[in-house]
């Protein structure tokens, strides 16, 4: 059996392939290529050395398979032509779940929030050009925060020819300023070696890896024996003792220290407990930290920042040593620099954040557990006390604010019901602009997670990171909590919950602006312009897509519409009117 090839559009004619048993010189004289409709003399016979279907495995069967071994089995993207390799190599492998969505920007920014909530790495596979260039605003959002992403592209099959090619761009060029390791495989033999080379930069240095693939390349025959392959080591860090005890004498000589916890101190919650207890200090944490305990944790105080509690700040202020538990430092953070400091980082090139910060190169969880024997016990009560005194003066506020009588219906009131409704063990995605900043303030998280994007703030981030959160922990309850343009800018992919069966209840707070523009340009005092939108019913769009929609314009609508979003079982959208105005 033979392969017979259009010289017009490629369609392959295999005879080994095919359900009607007829070889191709036995075909009619009428018969047309099913692709372009070109004759039977379009078509030339293949050299048997050059069909990749003849191979037990190509390139790209090795490369997915690599991917699975190493415990990849998520695979978010679009298939197109210089990626039909790959795409094949996913289709036949059983162990990788391929996510097809409707934008390639939000294919990574789902691997980019798969990463935040379990730690694992996800993939982002698409094509040269507009696949890869859609696809960089979640590998920066990636980048920024931290997030371990592998993006597998294709690429065109004749390398930068000049004019005239294809979706042609120089992948290895687009790629370097966001990406921790870069390269195209050029020589199969190296496939192995270099996707494994990939994912130890994507996993150490906690950022995005990018490998290109030719077309060609990808349906070359290859044998896995040929080809090395690097692993991954565990690279855990802890200062030397010396350091340690030294810090540990700084932490000892303080009357008042602040120990205020980021991200890098999320998942060591029990250990910054530990610490609060011993040395008397309240935690105060940044906004991507909120849920490292409880709100009704008696430790914990607050957020730092714009938008936090002001007993945080004055507590800061006041104080004479901050312990920083893998803080980023953002200025929406705002930690004063000029105060005594333990600083706790992984990443050393942040160390030494000022000249009054003595560093603490290492893990938050490791760190902690080193210094907690060297610290002395301190009396709690009179903390404790002052620490609950704050929070119930600041829940007031939020009660206050909560006003359930107000219309349209006053975002600090749908906080309240959101904090009341919403399962302690809840996944929710949150975008970015006011929703954000009234979620940050206003919600009282319990043992929720929640992921957001930190550092790039990039609006859209919550329907995909909503989608990830339901594939990475589908027992469950997930919520995405946005605004009507943080929404609008990825409800494509609304199609994509559905199609996928991921339940979820996305909540919509509807101001018909830019609520966060509006506030910048009233900051600076510009008059408003530009903010207004113009939205469609996105309850009624939730219902075209396949999914359920309700409107909500009544507070006391809302309590109850949460709760049958969440009996609904199929991805719901809550369209909430709300005031664009944060005070009034």
């Amino acid at each position: 059996m033979t392969s017979w090839k259009c010289n017009i559009c490629g369609y392959l004619y295999d005879e080994s392939d095919i359900s009607s048993g007829i070889l191709f010189r036995e075909l009619p004289d009428t018969w047309r290529c099913p692709v372009c409709g070109a004759g039977k003399d379009a078509f030339e016979k293949v050299d048997e050395t050059d069909q990749h279907a003849s191979a037990t495995a190509t390139v790209s069967d090795v490369i997915i398979a690599a991917l699975s071994a190493r415990g990849v089995n998520l695979v978010f993207g679009l298939p197109g032509t210089s990626s039909l390799g790959l795409v094949e190599a996913v289709r036949k492998n059983d162990d990788v779940r391929y996510i097809v969505v409707r934008h390639e920007e939000n294919a990574a920014m789902a691997a980019s929030a798969y990463n935040k909530l379990t730690g694992k790495i996800a993939c982002c596979l698409t094509i040269a050009g507009p696949g890869a260039t859609n696809c960089t605003t979640g590998l920066y959002d990636a980048k920024e925060d931290h997030a371990s992403v592998i993006s597998i592209n294709g690429q065109v099959e004749a390398q930068y020819s000049g004019p005239g090619g294809i979706q042609e761009i120089d992948l290895d060029a687009f790629f370097r300023p966001v990406s921790v390791y870069n390269n195209t495989i050029y020589d199969k033999d190296k496939t192995v070696l270099l996707l494994t080379r990939a994912l130890k930069y994507a996993t150490i240095h906690r950022g995005v890896a990018q490998l290109s693939v030719p077309n060609n390349i990808q349906k070359m025959p290859l044998e896995i024996k040929r080809c090395r392959k690097e692993r991954c080591t565990d690279c855990r860090v802890l200062p030397d003792a010396e350091t340690i005890t030294a810090a540990a004498a700084i932490v000892n000589a303080a009357e008042n220290p602040v120990i205020i916890a980021g991200w890098g101190a999320f998942h060591y919650a029990d250990g910054v407990a530990a610490l609060a207890e011993k040395i008397s200090a309240p935690v105060i944490t940044t906004f991507r930290a909120k849920g490292l305990f409880p709100e009704s944790h008696p430790w914990h105080l607050g957020i730092l920042g714009n938008l936090g509690i002001p007993a945080a700040r004055d507590w800061v202020a006041e104080s004479d040593l901050l312990i920083t538990l893998g803080v980023g430092f953002s200025k929406f953070t705002n930690v004063p620099l000029s105060q005594p400091m333990i600083q706790v980082d992984i990443d050393p090139l942040k160390l030494g954040i000022s000249p009054e910060a003595t560093p603490l190169w290492g893990d938050t969880g490791l760190i902690v557990t080193a210094l907690l024997p060297l610290l002395n016990k301190r009396n709690t009560e009179i903390h404790l006390d002052k620490i609950a005194s704050r929070k119930a003066d600041w829940n007031a506020i939020r009660d206050r604010e909560a006003d359930a009588s107000k219309r349209p219906i006053r975002p600090p009131y749908i906080m309240q019901v959101l904090s009341d409704v919403i399962p302690e063990d809840a996944v929710i995605s949150l975008d970015v602009g006011e929703n954000q900043w009234w979620f940050g303030r206003n919600f009282q998280m319990k043992r929720q997670r929640f992921v957001m994007s930190g550092y790039l703030a990039t609006m859209g981030f919550g329907l995909p990171g909503a989608i990830a959160a339901k594939l990475a922990c589908p027992e469950k309850e997930v919520f995405c909590i946005t605004g009507d343009g943080g929404f609008s800018m990825a409800m494509a992919d609304f199609v994509t919950a559905v199609k996928y069966d991921l339940p979820m209840v996305v909540i919509i707070l509807n101001n018909h602006e830019l609520g966060m523009i509006q506030v910048e340009q009233t900051v600076e005092q510009y008059p408003n312009f530009g903010t207004d939108l113009y939205n469609p019913d996105f309850a009624a769009y939730a219902s075209i897509c396949g999914g359920k929609g309700i409107q909500v314009e009544e507070p006391a609508q809302l309590r109850g519409a949460v709760t049958e979003a969440m009996k609904n079982r199929c991805p719901t959208i809550i369209d909430v009117e709300t005031d664009p105005l944060r005070f009034s």
